[in-house]
């Protein structure tokens, strides 16, 4: 166990590095199972004879469960310890993805889909912040900014559900089958990431040591406390450019393609090729990102990132050119690769309120992908797509306002906090 575990407590390097490799295991799994049920939307919509405003009412119940996920996280982990959580994640994210892929195959049943989608979104979103906990732990102790490839590994998750997603539906493999077998994946590839990682990462900066010259754990936080950090100045401003950024990424993730096709008049495989550029930038960025943080700080990357993120939207909003508005996309994809994740690294900067300060931020940042989506829609229904996409701009801007929030705390410093 990695109670005590500390960059000077004598950790072996083999086993900081199986703990991250399970981290990475964890993210990908986050994503295939998000983009293995997204890629047959279509058909669950058929399947169960629904009406857009029906779908959207569905996808709810996944956004509703992801929010209370967030929100109850950091006093779940605070009771039971990450590695467990994430045990209890790993079982609920295919349990809720197989009930929602038998009610639609098999029962062709709404409500009981919404349950299983509910489900699905309780477990992600508390394995959200879990995950990230453990990671930004795993990344102090390694000595290096590795949160930017872990949530690569959450981009390549999602390009291989996608894939599974495609797959099955041209081999025309019903969604309760293909949700029992990506269930499994999930269960087995996850459970050994979570079992690769520690009981408990929340260890203070400057421990005091034991009769056995092991640093103490850190004592766990009251819910009290941990719910006064959503009155803290600097947790707020980290949450700021946990939204913008997030924003910028899913407002792409959302409407890229069809903002291609209405707004540039191309055709729809184009669209999706599009989009599949700006999801190969983001992730490229994220690869590179660890080095860059670690050269050049996170508040210089994150000003720059916002930076390229508002001037790449832009592009691809104002030029009529498609292959300069392609190059607005690279540049916004690579402006919204290190947000998210450096967010949650400064989020966790100080171990004993990690967890807590991770639920807050994550909470403000998924606002994004819940209530963006369908804002874009009710604004590009009224003044148009590519208009509506403006809205991304203003927040990346209070995001690049915000960066100074994230900048890295000495031992001294949260000594004092």
């Amino acid at each position: 166990m990695f109670e005590s575990a500390s960059t000077s407590s004598g950790v072996p390097h083999q086993e900081l590095v199986r703990w991250r490799n399970g981290i990475f295991a964890v993210f990908a799994m986050c994503g295939i199972a998000l983009a293995s049920w997204m890629a047959r939307t279509p058909a669950v919509k058929d399947a169960l004879d629904a009406t857009t405003a029906q779908m959207g009412l569905l996808i709810l119940g996944l956004a509703i469960g992801s929010m209370i996920g967030l929100t109850i996280s950091s006093h779940v982990i605070a009771r039971f310890g990450t590695s467990t959580v994430l045990m209890w994640c790993l079982t609920g994210i295919p349990l809720g993805v197989v009930i929602a892929g038998v009610a639609v195959s098999i029962f062709a049943a709404f409500w009981l889909a919404f349950v299983g989608l509910f489900v699905f979104g309780v477990a992600l979103g508390t394995c959200d912040v879990t995950m990230n906990l453990s990671g930004a732990a795993n990344e102090r102790l390694l000595g290096r900014t590795v949160m930017p490839v872990f949530h690569a590994f959450f981009s390549f998750g999602t390009i291989i559900g996608a894939a599974i997603g495609a797959a099955a539906e041209f081999l025309k493999v019903s969604i309760a089958v293909q949700s029992v077998i990506v269930g499994l994946i999930i269960l087995s590839v996850g459970v050994w990431g979570a079992r690769a990682t520690p009981t408990e990462t929340v260890t203070p900066p400057s421990p005091s040591i034991s009769p056995s010259g092991l640093p103490e754990p850190a004592p766990r936080k009251g819910w009290r406390e941990r719910m006064s950090l959503w009155r803290d100045q600097r947790t707020l401003l980290i949450g700021v450019i946990v939204l913008g950024m997030a924003f910028a990424e899913g407002s792409a993730e959302d409407w890229l393609s069809l903002a291609a096709v209405e707004g540039h008049d191309v055709d729809k495989p184009t669209g999706a090729i599009v989009f599949v550029i700006f999801v190969t930038a983001m992730t490229l960025g994220r690869l590179a990102g660890s080095r860059v943080l670690d050269r050049y700080g996170r508040v210089p990357v994150l000003r720059v990132s916002a930076v390229l993120a508002a001037l790449g939207l832009l592009i691809f909003i104002t030029v009529p050119v498609l292959w300069i508005a392609i190059v607005g996309v690279v540049l916004w994809g690579l402006g919204s690769a290190l947000g998210f994740p450096t967010g949650m690294s400064a989020a966790a900067d100080d171990p004993r309120t990690a967890a807590a300060r991770l639920s807050v931020v994550a909470t403000i940042g998924y606002l994004a992908f819940l209530v963006g989506p369908p804002v874009i829609g009710f604004l590009g229904e009224h003044f148009g797509l590519l208009r509506a996409l403006l809205l991304s701009l203003v927040l990346i801007a209070f995001a690049g306002f915000a960066s100074g929030a994230a900048r890295e705390r000495s031992h001294s410093e949260l000594d004092g906090s």
